[in-house]
């Protein structure tokens, strides 16, 4: 569950089933529940918080495997980054498994969850573009059963877990298709982002999906660059695509995700600091790239 041994007098519940982790949660409402320990540990060590009770969900098998399911994959929120960058996933959901390797080091990649990335929701976390591109829901279990939500509502705040809650699978649609991950990285930490782009295909509906992540608190959807660039796509010649309109569309996700300030009352306009323009730069320079591998 962690490295660390719990604190003298702390309760620590170990479940073998979702159901029963619900159960622990449900009766002690303070209990907080940790699954790799990869963000909670930071926390504790740092004085930021005190848990008296801990629900390890390190014994849940059902949640540490993944399953076909109706043209999606079903994946437990146990699994860990280093599962998920296995070839046998990275054929399966290759923006996930690109995300899953460049997630730290190899001890943060043995024992940080899925599941544990998207609840701490750091703006950070690799896989929450990945997962905001591919539109992926979340399962959600809970006392009064399951029930599901798309990954961009928690993200996002417009729904929250309830008391007693935790995420049990996440159900990602298989496209088939190309999907790119890249994140720039710099002093912050090891291997953490300071911007990163997931771009995803998805041939049948003939659209581009694409997401960027830690320059915001949540991941950001740059929707009307993924509706402008997928009418430039010749769909039925190799989707190709001119050079031009891959720089332009690198500029137009960089400019919607880091907009210029609105002017003044005065009609003045004031100018992006260096440091924002320089990551502006990097946002459109990874979606430019992104965008050009999956076409290639």
């Amino acid at each position: 569950m962690t490295t660390h041994a719990p604190q003298a007098g702390q309760a620590v519940t170990l479940p073998t089933t979702l159901d029963e982790a619900v159960a622990a949660l449900t009766a002690v409402p303070a209990a907080v529940p940790v699954a790799g320990g990869t963000d909670l540990m930071t926390a504790v060590n740092s004085g930021q918080l005190r848990p008296t009770a801990l629900v390890g969900l390190g014994r849940i098998s059902e949640i540490r495997s993944w399953q076909y399911q109706d043209g999606h994959a079903l994946l437990g929120a146990g699994l860990t980054h280093a599962r998920m960058g296995r070839p046998d996933f990275a054929a399966l959901i290759p923006a996930l498994a690109a995300a899953a390797r460049a997630a730290g080091p190899p001890h943060i990649r043995n024992a940080g969850t899925l599941g544990g990335n998207i609840a701490s929701a750091a703006p950070t976390g690799d896989a929450l573009p990945v997962l905001a591109a591919l539109e992926a829901t979340l399962i959600v279990a809970g006392p009064d059963g399951r029930r599901e939500i798309p990954v961009s509502h928690l993200l996002a705040g417009v729904e929250m877990l309830r008391a007693g809650e935790l995420i049990g699978y996440v159900r990602v649609p298989l496209l088939h298709a190309p999907q790119v991950f890249l994140k720039a990285t710099g002093r912050t930490g090891p291997g953490r982002a300071v911007a990163s782009v997931a771009l995803v295909l998805d041939p049948a509906r003939r659209s581009v999906r694409c997401a960027v992540g830690a320059i915001a608190p949540m991941p950001l959807r740059p929707l009307d660059a993924e509706q402008w660039v997928a009418q430039l796509i010749d769909w039925d010649n190799d989707r190709a695509i001119v050079p031009e309109a891959l720089h332009a569309f690198g500029e137009y996700v960089a400019a919607a995700c880091i907009p210029d300030p609105a002017p003044a009352e005065d009609g003045s306009v004031q100018q992006l600091s260096p440091a924002v323009l320089h990551l502006r730069r990097t946002v459109a320079a990874l979606a430019r790239r992104a965008l050009g591998r999956a076409l290639s």
